[in-house]
């Protein structure tokens, strides 16, 4: 009875650290077009996300596209470090995207590059 009691503490101790160190993404940062400035007729989201792989290792990417679940779009890559800091604001224009970063970077994304459904 004993060895069963140690045998399901080990495989329920093994299941709970691996749904810890599961992959993960989280939406670290949004922002959608304003509806006044419509691109070619449409809106358009960003959002920024934060994944953790299995490893542990974690990684930013940020998505401009028309599906506000950032499905499809415009991918980037983002420096873990800008990433960790966050996104301070994004500001739309007709000719780009401006995002500032905590840290005081600034990352510009034409809207050539994210319209016309890309």
């Amino acid at each position: 009875m004993l060895l069963l009691g140690v045998a399901a503490g080990v495989v329920l101790s093994t299941a709970v650290l691996t749904a810890a160190s599961w992959p993960r993404t989280e939406v670290a940062y949004r922002s959608a077009s304003p509806a006044s400035l419509p691109y070619d007729g449409s809106r358009y989201f960003l959002r920024m996300e934060h994944l953790r792989d299995l490893s542990g290792d974690d990684s930013y990417r940020m998505v401009i596209g028309r599906q506000p679940d950032a499905s499809y779009g415009h991918w980037l890559h983002i420096d873990t470090y800008l990433g960790a800091e966050g996104i301070r604001s994004a500001t739309w224009t007709e000719s780009e995207v401006r995002v500032r970063f905590s840290t005081g970077h600034e990352l510009s994304v034409p809207a050539g590059a994210f319209t016309g459904g890309r």
